[in-house]
């Protein structure tokens, strides 16, 4: 099935898609073993740091194979991209996805941008995700808060024909200093007033209560990497300090069971089965 259609029947079912973001082969299978467990769809997100760490056609060629060897339904998509060209290697690597992140500049030129990306990615049958508003990336100061606006969105979407947007309600990339509390009614209005899927970055720390909300709003695709990369690395780092094992096969699969445990706790939320 085609991402979009995916998300699109996923909102329609008051349901969310994880996204995680995936650094070398154990994060890798960290988030697969929690989705093949629960028989999970999951998105597989690379970022440009990690393309240019892992080689594109490398991470994307690991990350179809695993995705066929545990017999997991998923996609492969760009997150965060910063040009037309990075998004364009990726269509032609065979991305499902790829996002144009053009929030930080002027309304009309992330217009500008996200249509060309558009007009491209549909060539390909691949979905496209924009952002709009602002949702502090690592290193940026969580204090500004450039919510998005629902008329903003409905005309971001119209203009662009993208199919998801994520939007800004109150979450920011990293974790908090303290508990965010997401602007639901903002959220609602944004829904009602565009088709596109609503997708919410920076979910790591967000509380279950808070995300479940959410995706009964309208939010469907949920992002998640800052808590895997430090689970892993925290993980790493004590298992490390207590041994001289030198067999990395042997200390590994410790730490790649921490995400898996985080990966299916977070899948469970994306059920929003519970009243």
């Amino acid at each position: 099935m085609k991402l979009k259609q995916k998300l699109q029947e996923l909102t329609e079912q008051k349901r969310g898609l994880l996204a995680t973001n995936f650094y070398n082969l154990e994060t890798l299978q960290g988030v697969l073993n929690a989705a093949s467990a629960l028989n999970e769809p999951v998105i597989l997100q690379l970022t440009q740091s990690s393309i240019d760490y892992m080689g594109l056609h490398t991470a994307v060629s690991m990350g179809r194979a695993a995705l066929e060897e545990y017999g997991v339904e998923g996609w492969i998509h760009l997150d965060h991209g910063g040009s037309v060209d990075l998004a364009q290697a990726c269509l032609d690597a065979g991305f499902d996805s790829v996002m144009i992140d053009g929030s930080e500049l002027p309304f009309e030129e992330n217009v500008k941008i996200t249509q060309e990306v558009v007009k491209r990615a549909h060539k390909y049958g691949a979905n496209v995700e924009a952002e709009l508003g602002y949702v502090a990336k690592l290193g940026q100061s969580h204090e500004h808060q450039g919510f998005t606006t629902a008329e903003e969105a409905k005309t971001f979407v119209e203009e662009t024909q993208v199919d998801a947007l994520a939007i800004s309600i109150g979450t920011a990339h990293g974790f908090y200093k303290q508990e965010p509390k997401l602007q639901f009614d903002l959220l609602s209005e944004i829904a009602a007033v565009t088709p596109a899927t609503l997708v919410l970055h920076g979910s790591s720390g967000v509380p279950e209560e808070q995300l479940r909300e959410a995706i009964s709003r309208g939010i469907c695709k949920v992002n998640l990497a800052t808590e895997i990369k430090n689970i892993f690395m925290k993980t790493l780092q004590e298992l490390l300090l207590k041994n001289e094992e030198i067999d990395l096969r042997k200390v590994f699969p410790k730490a790649t069971k921490e995400v898996t445990d985080l990966v299916s706790y977070k899948l469970d939320i994306m059920k929003n089965d519970k009243k």
